[in-house]
């Protein structure tokens, strides 16, 4: 099986995440798209992070409906994750299924602070999905790499932290996120200000 892992703090999943998994999975040469939720990403501050079981939930909820998604606990118990050795893991675990790396290109310009990011480059085909990217200088050149594709999805402008943001400040941000996630978190008061 082709599956893409699209790993993501995902504090909170939003539809988003939601509409690029599903384009991949229904237009790109991959069987199963995996969340993969990372319990805490070592470059990102944790300030505002939700505990991970409540963000597995939330992926949970919002996916409940797709027959080509999951979500995985693979790095539950990792703190800080790198993903380096969770591909180990899945790699060991799952031996004849072939996995693609799903980022975008945000994330893709910051790669090189990866743990092992020249061995992940080497061994995994990177689809990169479109971002809106003003406040980053991005050279292509630093990877000329036949395993990276830069993929003509849609392009969504909703990010997580823009939620978190509007939430504290009491925007209303339901039409951004799957309706039992906005239950889910409305029930908890997550982002909001105490």
């Amino acid at each position: 099986m082709k599956i893409g892992l699209y790993f993501g703090s995902f504090n909170p999943i939003h539809l988003g995440h939601l509409i690029l998994a599903n384009y991949i999975v229904e237009y790109l040469d991959i069987d199963h798209i995996w969340f993969v939720v990372s319990p805490k990403n070592p470059l990102k501050k944790k300030g505002g992070l939700l505990d991970y079981v409540h963000r597995m939930n939330m992926v949970r909820l919002a996916i409940h409906n797709y027959k080509k998604m999951s979500v995985s606990d693979i790095e539950s118990g990792h703190s800080p994750s790198y993903t380096f050795h969770t591909l180990n893991v899945i790699r060991k675990k799952y031996p004849e299924d072939k996995f693609t790396i799903l980022i975008g290109k945000d994330t893709l310009y910051s790669m090189y602070k990866w743990k092992n990011y020249n061995n992940i480059l080497n061994k995994y085909n990177i689809f990169v999905y479109p971002r809106i990217m003003k406040h980053y200088l991005f050279h292509y050149n630093n990877f000329k790499q036949k395993n990276i594709y830069f993929l003509k999805a849609p392009i969504i402008e909703i990010s997580s932290s823009f939620i978190r943001h509007s939430i504290r400040i009491g925007k209303n941000m339901k039409s951004m996120l799957q309706t039992k996630v906005w239950k889910y978190m409305e029930e908890h008061n997550f982002y909001k200000i105490k």
